[in-house]
């Protein structure tokens, strides 16, 4: 896609293949025609590394990008003109010549249980199996049932829910945007309050990617864009660049706006819930970066940092 103008113009954009990720590529599709009927949009369907590798431990992999290095490079290659990502793949340092141009109105972020026999967080039995591959779930529901035995669970949210009832589990935990997108919100049992679990940084909003120098796609993408909602990823992925530093660990984080204004909940744990370290600020939008960096310094300081050394790189 070359030049600077708004005519009509063959669009390509790029995603992962599973039925989630299309359900979001076809729902910026939908957006762009609004805004643009005159172009023509293609989706094109890129796998991953994350999406070859379905029987190991996120954590374990220890690789960045695992559902969207593949799809950065095409657009490098200029193979498509626009990415298609959920958020919380994306990570906070992008690839040189590309940039993160818009985010759509965010979805309820927060995490859900789903249990075939209806069990709420309180109500499950002591022992029950839980099904989760995210350290920042782990460490968070053993730190609310320190009983419960958490079983690795990958793959897409129809193979979790079918592995839930073939391998007999009490429950799983995902995250509401996606469960919702699937049409599954009738198998939760509970919505998981941040106070309970902190939901991962950008958890549902589905963010769209571009080449730095990519004019015409920059201005496709930008009737798209929620300030709102851009204002609390900022915050958020701030917040993650600072504590994060290499591989996965046990954290969280979580803004919401209002007015004009954030409110940011953020925490790193123990693997297994034992040692919390959170903390809350607030202030404008403006400062959306500084709030997240400023949480971030201050869990740190409380011992986080300290903390983040023993499990870093550990795995789940």
């Amino acid at each position: 896609m070359k030049g600077t103008t708004l005519m009509a113009v063959k669009v390509r954009i790029g995603t992962r293949g599973s039925r989630l990720a299309l359900w979001q590529a076809n729902y910026v599709v939908k957006r762009l025609r609004d805004c643009f009927p005159g172009h023509e949009f293609e989706i094109t369907v890129i796998k991953t590394k994350g999406d070859k590798i379905t029987d190991v431990a996120l954590s374990k992999i220890g690789d960045k990008g695992l559902f969207t290095k593949e799809i950065e490079m095409a657009l490098l290659r200029e193979e498509i003109d626009i990415a298609v990502h959920s958020l919380k793949d994306l990570p906070t340092t992008l690839p040189e010549g590309i940039r993160l141009a818009a985010v759509l109105e965010r979805e309820n972020p927060l995490d859900v249980l789903l249990s075939f026999k209806g069990y709420s967080l309180s109500g499950l039995p002591r022992g029950a199996r839980i099904g989760t591959s995210s350290l920042r779930r782990t460490a968070q529901l053993k730190r609310l049932r320190p009983d419960i035995e958490t079983v690795n669970l990958r793959g897409n949210v129809e193979t979790r829910i079918r592995k839930m009832e073939d391998e007999g589990l009490d429950g799983i935990v995902l995250a509401y945007a996606g469960v919702k997108r699937m049409g599954f919100l009738h198998l939760v049992t509970e919505i998981l309050h941040p106070d309970q679990v902190i939901p991962a940084v950008g958890q549902g909003v589905i963010a769209l990617e571009i080449k730095e120098d990519g004019k015409v796609a920059e201005e496709l993408v930008k009737p798209l864009n929620h300030q709102p909602t851009w204002a609390e990823i900022t915050a958020e992925r701030a917040f993650l660049k600072a504590i994060e530093g290499g591989c996965q660990v046990p954290c969280g984080c979580h803004a919401s706006y209002q007015e004009g204004y954030l409110t940011v909940d953020g925490l790193v744990a123990s693997l297994d819930g034992q040692v919390v370290y959170r903390d809350r600020v607030s202030g404008s939008e403006a400062f959306a970066q500084q709030l997240g960096e400023e949480l971030a310094r201050r869990i740190l300081a409380m011992g986080g940092g300290s903390l983040l050394e023993t499990v870093r790189c550990m795995g789940d």
